[in-house]
């Protein structure tokens, strides 16, 4: 793979890569000829995106991380792996029950999915985006949002932190576009293998292209939106990968 693809000789961190969405968008990075700096807290399921990677003829490397901290930002930030990069994407976002709705989630639920989403979200972004800067690197910076920063997901710590994580998008993205960095998201709809449990929901004539999603549908867009190739004046700008399921009103609220 390397030497070859849209992103030969360039270097990529990822979030999240363990499983789903994260693991998706770093394996097509590596086809793209990207070397992925591959974080995830589950060092197991890291272990076997590496693999997949390598054994694909890809150039990665996996680090443990653990973004629900305080401080995981930062050892995630200063280690070696970090100090060049032309592209960050952040995938991690903690795991969610259905019950841990608005009269139920707990502080310390809502402490994990914010830490995740939005301090280590800013605070790695932001750091990173300085180094770029310094570093003269026209770098691009992708976040995985959902279509919940818009609309109530009956989850209040998932739905606050997504939308506080989409503002994050636009305000580094202002930020650091003066020096040709770019920052946008995607939002993705019902993605199965996640964190959303298609079994809970009878959806199946709510997407208008008639079934769920999957991470390797978000793969392609992700290229996309890191690439200058097709989309070298897009920043600040969520892009909805849902199949059509915004366009009806699908989810019905748990009730106790």
């Amino acid at each position: 793979m390397t030497g070859m693809g849209l992103f030969a000789g360039e270097r990529a961190l990822v979030t999240g890569s363990a499983s789903n969405i994260g693991r998706a968008i770093a394996e097509a990075l590596a086809r793209e000829g990207a070397h992925v700096v591959l974080a995830d807290v589950d060092s197991t399921r890291n272990a076997a995106t590496l693999s997949a990677i390598t054994e694909a003829g890809g150039s990665a490397e996996a680090i443990a991380t653990d973004l629900s901290t305080r401080d995981g930002w930062k050892a995630l930030a200063a280690c070696d792996a970090a100090q060049r990069l032309d592209m960050f994407v952040h995938s991690a976002s903690p795991p969610r029950k259905e019950t841990d709705h608005a009269l139920a989630v707990t502080e310390e639920s809502w402490d994990g999915m914010h830490n995740v989403n939005l301090r280590s979200g800013f605070f790695l972004g932001r750091e990173i985006g300085r180094r770029m800067r310094a570093q003269g690197i026209k770098g691009r910076m992708l976040y995985i949002t959902s279509l919940h920063a818009e609309t109530p997901r009956n989850l209040a710590h998932y739905s606050t932190g997504k939308a506080g994580q989409t503002m994050v998008v636009r305000e580094l993205a202002r930020a650091l576009g003066p020096s040709g960095i770019r920052v946008n998201a995607i939002a993705p709809g019902a993605i199965t293998g996640g964190g959303f449990n298609a079994a809970a929901f009878d959806f199946s004539d709510k997407i208008a292209l008639g079934r769920p999603g999957v991470a390797e549908d978000l793969a392609g867009p992700a290229v996309a939106l890191l690439t200058d190739r097709f989309s070298r004046y897009v920043t600040g700008t969520t892009l909805v990968v849902d199949g059509g399921i915004a366009l009806f009103n699908w989810i019905k609220p748990v009730r106790d």
